[in-house]
């Protein structure tokens, strides 16, 4: 079993916290310091993402597998986890196979069906980037402004990249592999599946990863699960309104007492 890069911060009860597709720990780690004043707080980078390992299998399978070792290597028996995205998906196929280790989830902006996609476009700009090549970020960004205009977009990705010892870039993720799995990334959970565990699903009112009618998909496959909207935020509620996901996970977390 590979070993997930890692960071942790604070003391106390432990909190799990998983990023989305393309991302890495550093996008919680503002987060993860705020919560760590009541918890500790482990941000963890999935695997063929961050600096975990490149792999050649991409499945939520390993990817749960994957977190069970680390809380083992952790010795978490029991702990909160949170997972945004495809972490959040992470997160549910950890809660179907390890039910016994979660205390409380919460799930940023993700439900149980299968998405049509989305990414196509920027799996494809990032992948007409001609990474051996580039000497500078700015090539990057300009290559990528071609077929991606939002900017905060186009650094959120440029995060992934990395400078050589010996020169040049390379990308943090595992690029290739990613793009080749996207179909095995979108797909839903068995609708015959189901968990007792105590979860929170959390939806940003601007976004449509979640709408009303997912609602009796997630019910049927988490019976406890509750649903809370933040207004004013769209797919990335942690960065759009911190402040009000961080009173919503602590009131949540706080209901096990």
């Amino acid at each position: 079993m590979i070993k997930l890069n890692y960071k942790v911060f604070g003391e106390g009860e432990p909190v799990v916290i998983l990023h989305g597709l393309f991302g890495m720990l550093d996008n919680w780690q503002t987060f993860a310091r705020q919560l760590s004043k009541d918890y500790m707080v482990y941000i963890v980078d999935q695997r063929d993402h961050g600096k975990s390992p490149h792999t050649d299998e991409f499945n939520y399978t390993l990817l749960a597998d994957d977190l069970r070792a680390f809380c083992d290597d952790q010795w978490l028996h029991n702990a909160r986890f949170i997972g945004h995205s495809m972490g959040g998906r992470t997160c549910m196929h950890f809660a179907m196979q390890y039910p016994d280790i979660v205390d409380q989830m919460v799930i940023v902006d993700m439900g149980v069906k299968t998405y049509t996609g989305g990414h196509q476009d920027i799996i494809a700009a990032l992948q007409s980037v001609p990474i051996e090549q580039i000497r500078s970020r700015s090539e990057v960004d300009h290559i990528l402004q071609a077929t991606i205009a939002d900017q905060g977009v186009r650094l959120f990705l440029m995060k992934n990249l990395s400078r050589n010892k010996e020169g040049g870039y390379r990308w943090k993720m595992n690029l290739d592999l990613l793009a080749r799995e996207y179909p095995t990334i979108m797909r839903g959970l068995d609708r015959g599946s189901q968990s007792e565990v105590d979860i929170q699903f959390v939806k940003g009112a601007k976004s449509d990863y979640i709408v009303n009618d997912d609602y009796h998909d997630i019910k049927s496959i988490f019976p406890k699960a509750t649903i809370q909207t933040i207004d004013n935020a769209g797919h990335w509620i942690h960065a759009e309104q911190p402040k009000a996901l961080l009173e919503l996970i602590l009131k949540y977390f706080g209901s096990l007492h």
